[in-house]
């Protein structure tokens, strides 16, 4: 029987590897001529606001990369709370950034549509880019995810009373839905369809600074029963049904705090698991970081991975037709690797030098490092791989991982697999169309 598994888990490399290699598609092919791959299966995709930075990933990149006809659901990262319960979009600098997100007039080299935007037309920015691409592909789903590790700090405050939690999700549907931004009324209608509420987390530590209360954890279920009022008394104006969904922790502990289990799903249409971040360069030892299942030999005891985020949320009342399996477009990682050996679990001087921060790099930066120095080493039990150069060791997704983790997602009975985050993969959409490939309805 173990013979034969690791049979299996070979030819998922192997099939994995097919895909990596196969020539990168036409433009005709990649955008919106591509077939759709959209039945059965979630494939939720967070696309960021800074990524049009210094990731140079503007929403065009979705269309031309194939990424787009892969996906059902874009959650663009992210929309603020004010320290008053409010959605806002232009809190200044460190709050917000209006420019990136309807201003900037984008140039017709990054424009979905090949259009420039006008200077001062009434939506510009990634809005009016998200716009052009729903255009392209009217089955793809757009919503406004609330929150992230950065702009939870107020969300205790929005959910504190029933007051509170009216005032806000009206305001969220006023600038989001309705698209009523600031000087511009109505001017991004129907460029989000729904709300994914990213707290980090109620009733449990976050970002320093995030206002915590006991509470949270009843008023988050209190919270997600409005949203779903009022986007359904909306959804009676437009004839339309508007999403709810929520991104949801991968510690045990952190889901006792601050969720009421089973009565969350009654308002979701379904959830985000983290599936990442389980390890990473604040750890004094090499570790992976979103492993499918804890590897034999694993340090900490207990011990994060995949499946047992998921099966945490089953136990706790949650249907599985409703959990989406988070999968990281990044990998952690750390330098100073003493110990020898393949680089697991040995002790570190630190987080490993990268692009934009240290511990932390992107698919697209990793997958060069292969045969430069580093070799890639795999526990295909475990669903995990790393690379490792004797010094730096980084623990990563590969097209093989993926893979992987789609038929865990398949035979689980799952909802679906989300990305964190859509920049992270390559020009080639490779991870997106490795789940693509993993999730399609045959």
């Amino acid at each position: 029987m173990r013979q034969l598994r690791h049979r299996r888990l070979t030819a998922v490399v192997a099939l994995a590897t097919l895909l990596v290699t196969a020539a990168p598609p036409t433009a005709a092919s990649a955008g919106a001529g591509a077939k759709p791959e959209r039945a059965g299966f979630h494939r939720v995709g967070y696309f960021t606001q800074w990524g049009i930075y210094g990731r140079a990933f503007p929403v065009k990149k979705l269309d031309t990369s194939g990424a787009a006809s892969r996906l059902t659901h874009v959650n663009y990262a992210f929309g603020n709370v004010s320290e008053d319960g409010r959605c806002y979009v232009d809190g200044g600098p460190g709050e917000g950034d209006a420019w990136a997100d309807y201003q900037r007039p984008v140039p017709a080299e990054e424009s979905v549509d090949g259009v420039a935007d006008a200077p001062g037309q009434a939506l510009n920015g990634n809005f009016g880019q998200l716009a052009k691409l729903k255009a392209k592909h009217p089955e793809l789903k757009v919503l406004i995810s609330l929150g992230g590790w950065s702009w939870s700090t107020y969300f205790s405050n929005a959910a504190r009373t029933d007051a509170s939690r009216k005032a806000f999700v009206a305001s969220c549907i006023d600038i989001y839905l309705k698209g009523n931004l600031p000087g511009s009324p109505g001017a991004a209608a129907g460029v989000f369809d729904g709300v994914d509420l990213d707290w980090e987390w109620p009733n449990w530590e976050g970002e320093p600074g995030n206002v915590i209360r006991p509470e949270d954890r009843e008023n988050f279920t209190k919270l997600l029963a409005e949203f779903r009022r009022q986007l359904d008394g909306y959804g009676r104006t437009t004839r339309k049904h508007h999403p709810l969904t929520a991104f949801l922790p991968a510690n045990p502990a952190t889901m006792d705090a601050g969720y009421e289990g089973r009565k969350i799903f009654k308002y979701l249409d379904f959830a985000t698991v983290q599936g990442y971040d389980f390890h990473g360069g604040w750890d004094a030892v090499t570790n992976q970081q979103s492993a499918l299942r804890v590897p034999r030999g694993a340090p900490d005891n207990p011990d994060f991975s995949s499946e047992v985020a998921i099966d945490g949320w089953i136990a706790r009342g949650a249907p599985r037709n409703k959990l989406v399996l988070g999968i990281p477009y990044y990998g952690r990682g750390w330098t100073g690797v003493s110990g020898g050996g393949n680089g697991l679990f040995q002790p570190a001087t630190g987080p490993a030098p990268a692009t934009f921060e240290a511990g932390y790099e992107d698919y697209k930066q990793l997958k060069t490092l292969a045969g430069k120095g580093y070799t890639v080493h795999r526990d295909l039990r475990s669903g995990h791989a790393w690379l490792f150069d004797g010094t730096t060791f980084w623990t990563y997704d590969d097209p093989a991982v993926v893979l992987q983790k789609t038929l865990y997602i398949r035979q689980a009975g799952l909802a679906g697999a989300m990305m964190w985050s859509l920049d992270g993969d390559d020009d080639n959409a490779t991870l997106t169309k490795t789940i693509g490939l993993g999730l399609t309805t045959w």
